[in-house]
């Protein structure tokens, strides 16, 4: 028996049937985000909520092994997102996060690591991800497969990364 997920799309609710044997497999857990997808309202804020403790472990590393981290899990996210998205047979799934997992982590290159820079990192990965201003909106409708999922946020984290890295630039000359 499925069990029934409510997702919010376009301002509608819709329920979406989640196998759970999508669960037991590790890629569909990852690409769930570690189950965080599966969360009833706004899936995607709970997927980056959830990369947030995993952001303060890679921020532990340098910068030139965090930058190899992100682009790693970039292309593990292509093949993860693209392979759930087909069992699922649903192009770019509300379940599916891994994308706003390192859509946050691209958001967060450089930044301080601190509660105030990481609540504004995940504001503003959320509002460009949820809003998407022109090239990620074309991105996200024009873009198919693993690695159109993950590019619209990465089109959304880099919005917000140069929004992030102004702000501290302001910061810093005060």
């Amino acid at each position: 028996m499925s069990r029934l997920i409510l997702l919010l799309r376009g301002g509608f609710a819709i329920l979406t049937k989640i196998p759970p044997r999508l669960l037991r497999n590790p890629l569909h857990l990852l690409s769930l985000g570690l189950g965080s997808g599966l969360s009833p309202f706004a899936p995607g804020t709970c997927g980056t909520l959830v990369a947030i403790p995993l952001y303060l472990l890679l921020a532990q590393l340098p910068l030139w092994y965090y930058l190899g981290a992100v682009v790693v899990t970039f292309a593990i996210g292509v093949y993860l997102c693209g392979y759930t998205s087909k069992a699922l047979g649903e192009h770019d799934h509300g379940g599916i996060v891994w994308d706003e997992f390192v859509g946050f982590w691209i958001t967060m290159i450089a930044v301080p690591v601190t509660w105030q820079w990481i609540l504004a990192g995940f504001v503003l990965f959320r509002l460009f991800d949820i809003v998407k201003p022109w090239p990620v909106k074309v991105a996200d409708a024009k873009m198919k497969g693993g690695f159109g999922i993950m590019f619209d946020d990465l089109l959304a984290a880099l919005y917000a990364l140069i929004c992030l890295q102004i702000a501290l630039q302001l910061v810093n000359s005060a």
